[in-house]
């Protein structure tokens, strides 16, 4: 920081904002990482349905649904949406929000993982849809709690 030993850090050399990044950046950064994780998944749909022609559906509501590309990212845009809102209330609320946060976001990753497990139809279902969603849970975990 360039200051002389009486001045005062200029709104441009603040303190903060050496230790911190400003909000608007932060938000941008967890877009991104919203969006990336969205994309993530949408890249392993692609390569295991219509590049290996895994059949992807898991039993919803009447019987056997296809999962594509629209569910795939809708999904896990709203995951990671969720995950973001959450980590932005407890940031209000505690000092351990990213500890709180991450401890929280991984038990619900441990337990979405029991939805492929007992919906999809077959093997190649099941392994890819773990797949996707350690794959969104991956990217969201590292990506929301990176400062």
């Amino acid at each position: 920081m360039n200051t002389t030993p009486n001045s005062q850090p200029t709104a441009a050399q603040s303190p903060t904002q050496s230790r911190a990044q400003s909000p608007a950046r932060s938000r941008v950064k967890r877009l991104l990482t919203v969006i990336g994780a969205a994309a993530a998944a949408l890249a392993v749909w692609a390569l295991a349905v219509p590049v290996a022609g895994t059949d992807l559906s898991a039993r919803m509501g009447a019987g056997p649904q296809p999962v594509g590309p629209v569910m795939v990212v809708l999904a896990s845009l709203a995951a990671g949406l969720a995950g973001w809102a959450l980590l932005a209330v407890l940031e209000r609320f505690t000092a351990k929000a990213r500890r709180i946060w991450t401890i929280t976001a991984l038990a619900v990753l441990a337990l979405s993982l029991t939805g492929p497990l007992g919906s999809a139809t077959g093997t190649a279902a099941t392994l890819v849809l773990l797949l996707m969603h350690l794959v969104v849970g991956s990217v969201v975990v590292l990506g929301l709690t990176r400062r």
